[in-house]
């Protein structure tokens, strides 16, 4: 019996979709700002971890559970407490709408705006063997932000923007300068 042209290419598509697509791989895991700040918090690495807990993104959560949170919660029609509305989480807590599965033994939502929030969850590039690679650490999850091509500036405007509601202007150069975290040379 000959098989007719069309099934033929149907089933080489098929395979070939098959075979590009990797359906089984997993997805990467937060693992917390802790876990980060065992390497981070050294002056060789920049003392990054200080950084963080010196930063407003490590009180992003505690801002939440405030009388005047409530206030502007209410005003904007969040119903219930800010620290548990889709609404004020997407921009105080890292990872609010993943599945538990995906967080890690150490992650605590409550550590607000964590390391991950920018960086991607780290689960595949946090050992020591694939941070020192940079074309692994990529592979492997690890989102880079660049304030010279302006990538930074615009993940950072997701949340630092008009839809806020204590929004007054956001100036990127100053704020980054409150952030900035490099790695010591």
């Amino acid at each position: 019996m000959k098989t007719p042209i069309l099934a033929v290419l149907l089933m080489a598509f098929v395979s070939f979709v098959g075979f590009t697509t990797n359906k089984s791989q997993p997805a990467h895991k937060y693992v917390g700002a802790e876990v980060c700040g065992m390497c981070h918090r050294i002056p060789k690495s920049g003392e990054q971890f200080q950084k963080w807990q010196a930063s407003r993104h490590s009180q992003a959560m505690k801002v939440l559970t405030t009388p005047a949170a409530l206030k502007i919660a209410k005003a904007r029609g969040v119903r219930g407490s800010p620290d548990q509305s889709p609404e004020c989480l997407k921009c105080h807590q890292t990872a609010y709408d993943v599945p538990a599965t995906m967080l890690g033994p150490r992650f605590n939502k409550e550590d607000g705006v964590q390391c991950e929030t920018c960086h991607g969850p780290g689960s595949d590039y946090m050992k020591m063997n694939i941070m020192k690679n940079v074309k692994e650490v990529e592979a492997n999850g690890l989102t880079v932000l660049s304030v010279t091509n302006g990538s930074a500036e615009k993940f950072c405007e997701t949340c630092h923007n008009k839809q806020s509601p204590n929004f007054t202007g956001f100036d990127f150069k100053k704020m980054w300068v409150e952030i900035a975290h490099p790695i010591p040379r």
